[in-house]
């Protein structure tokens, strides 16, 4: 019955894994950010998470240390933001072509790497709630806010810390600025290229790190193309948000809450369509890119190369 889902056990549910569920939205997003602010659109972040994922799993199920797997994800898209910098940077390849290639490349050798290493679905022990001492205890906002994971801690800091560096110092500035005017940055002694690497090389870093909080934090398995589209979706969120991390968190809250809420209709059996269950968050994507498409605007310099002199 739909009532069920107003039950308090019910409501705690949803509200405690939407805060989880909010954790690979967040990496990639945040890492997007920075790489949109700095001028560069990478739409390979659903390939980077995938092969994150895979990194993080198949390390962590070898060694059985979920901390040498995170290494391994994060590893991997640095690398991945590398190819991707050298790409969109030193041969100005057309930034939103060259990043459906990148995903392409991420969901083809995740998947060759699964069947030639692993063969068939297998699990790990990854990460695990920490009890926060007193805040855990505290009733219904101790077990939806302070029994999470280590991964999940540290998505939400993430904000923050981005928040910072972006509005409070000069590298923010610097990163701002290559995004609105690469000349001006230019003139006065940015160097764009640098920025843009940076940006993007973390950008690829912290989707890896998404991907692995699906692959041993979320799930605890690895399977083929099991991002399902989320990395176009925090592509989406950074629209959303304006390129603002706190406003990306929101819209990553938004989009976790709407996902844990079909997972829940799901589980009570609540007479409606599991397909439309299913459905819910990407018709949300379609309706937010609508609604923000008319009332934010894009770094200026946002998927232009740059060539100086020019």
């Amino acid at each position: 019955m739909i009532g069920d889902i107003f039950t308090k056990a019910v409501l705690v549910g949803i509200l405690s894994s939407g805060i989880r569920l909010a954790t690979p939205y967040l990496y990639a997003a945040i890492g997007e950010t920075f790489s949109q602010r700095s001028g560069v659109l990478n739409l390979g972040v659903e390939g980077q998470m995938l092969l994150g994922a895979f990194a993080a799993f198949f390390v962590t199920y070898t060694t059985e240390s979920m901390w040498l797997g995170l290494l391994a994800a994060a590893i991997v898209g640095l690398l991945m933001g590398l190819a991707m910098a050298f790409v969109t940077i030193n041969l100005q390849a057309e930034q939103g072509i060259s990043g459906i290639g990148f995903y392409l490349f991420g969901l083809g050798l995740s998947d060759l790497l699964f069947q030639k290493l692993l063969g068939t679905v297998e699990t790990v022990s990854g990460f695990r709630p920490i009890h926060i001492p007193w805040l855990s205890d505290i009733p219904i906002l101790g077990e939806i806010f302070f029994n999470q994971s280590a991964l999940v801690y540290g998505a939400y800091l993430l904000v923050f810390i981005a928040w910072f560096v972006l509005n409070k110092t000069t590298l923010g500035l610097k990163i701002k600025a290559v995004g609105e005017s690469p000349q001006a940055a230019d003139s006065l002694g940015v160097s764009v290229s640098k920025v843009r690497y940076f940006t993007v090389m973390l950008g690829g870093t912290l989707s890896g790190i998404a991907g692995a909080s699906l692959s041993i934090a979320l799930l605890n398995v690895f399977q083929q193309n099991m991002t399902s589209g989320l990395g176009f979706i925090a592509v989406a969120l950074v629209y959303f948000g304006g390129w603002r991390p706190v406003a990306v968190m929101g819209g990553a809250l938004l989009f976790s809450m709407v996902n844990s809420l079909q997972l829940w209709v799901q589980v009570l059996n609540i007479p409606i369509p599991s397909d439309f269950a299913v459905m819910m968050p990407y018709v949300l994507t379609i309706i937010v890119l609508v609604i923000t498409v008319q009332r934010v605007r894009p770094p200026s310099a946002l998927s232009k190369p740059f060539e100086r002199g020019h």
